[in-house]
């Protein structure tokens, strides 16, 4: 067929009636019906419901800052649900809110950021709490309440005296042996804030010592005695690499109290981010037990002042989504 002088229009009529009459053509469409998938309406509810739970779950990072009342307070991680990780993940079964894929969001501002500052709770929003334990005495209680922590797979962090550990080592290994933190509890359990600069210097330098050449471990935390602190105290323990930590909640066991008034001294007070301040006592060793259990169904987590301090977002995962 001589197509040069047809107008343009017919010449592409008669194309397309070629293109699709072409059993070439047929063969491809064919092909492309045959391999192509039904929408599966059960993958696209699978999706809704993991883009209702990012609805829910995620969550800004929040700064480290100086708060006016509370002072030095750690950041938090802000949250994302990775939609697409967790959709792959459960692609082919139905919504788990357990296998739902988070992403950590870092804050910009963090603790070792600020100022020097005291420490008197780690971010209110966490879901843990920590136990400070003092010791420069107490030594018979010791092992019950090293067992008792043990037992709950729970970590401490306990603040040592330095002459203390130079009088029992064994004690001070003990402790550490068993996966709890050492803090900086001065060497001689002074009241710091009557101390001098070059005093205060020494008292926290020779208890670093005296903790390291024990434990091996060397603390970044210092728990001032009684609490007593001055502005140079918190910039010195700062230079020698220590945050200085007081608490948010005081079982005052050394009073020698029954086992349930520290109980209710606590249960009363604890919140999220909570430092709970205790020693080695006979009330205090009985207590403790509870006062894990307790805790504990309150859905916080016990951790070292590290752990409480640090940005990691602790999930809490609503099984109610499941449903």
């Amino acid at each position: 067929m001589n197509t040069k002088h047809l107008p343009g229009l017919a010449l592409i009529a008669i194309l397309a009636i070629l293109i699709v009459n072409n059993p070439y053509t047929t063969v491809y469409l064919n092909g492309l019906v045959e391999d192509s998938h039904p929408v599966d309406s059960s993958q696209d509810a699978l999706y809704e419901q993991i883009a209702r739970a990012a609805e829910k779950y995620d969550a800004p990072p929040q700064d480290a800052k100086i708060d006016r009342v509370w002072k030095a307070m750690p950041g938090y991680n802000g949250v994302k649900v990775d939609i697409k990780a967790s959709y792959k993940k459960m692609q082919g079964e139905t919504f788990d809110a357990r296998k739902i894929v988070f992403k950590q969001i870092p804050p910009k501002v963090h603790l070792d950021d600020l100022p020097p500052s005291p420490i008197y709770r780690g971010h209110p929003e966490k879901p843990m709490v920590s136990f400070l334990i003092n010791v420069a005495w107490g030594n018979e209680y010791l092992p019950q309440m090293l067992e008792t922590l043990k037992k709950h797979n729970v970590q401490a962090t306990f603040f040592l005296e330095g002459r203390w550990v130079k009088e029992n080592p064994d004690l001070a290994k003990m402790i550490a042996a068993d996966g709890h933190e050492v803090g900086n509890h001065s060497y001689s359990h002074p009241k710091m804030e009557t101390l001098g600069e070059a005093k205060t210097r020494e008292e926290l330098l020779k208890t670093n010592e005296i903790i390291e050449a024990t434990t091996g471990e060397k603390p970044v935390w210092f728990g001032p005695p009684s609490g007593g602190f001055r502005d140079h105290t918190v910039l010195i323990a700062n230079e020698l690499d220590m945050k200085t930590v007081m608490w948010t909640v005081d079982t005052i066991d050394w009073e020698k109290p029954s086992p349930e008034t520290i109980i209710d001294r606590v249960m009363t007070k604890v919140h999220p981010g909570a430092m709970i301040l205790m020693h080695p006592t006979d009330p205090t060793s009985k207590a403790l037990d509870s006062l894990i259990k307790q805790i504990k169904d309150r859905s916080l987590r016990i951790g070292t002042v590290t752990k409480l301090m640090d940005e990691e977002h602790i999930i809490k995962i609503d099984q109610q989504m499941d449903k």
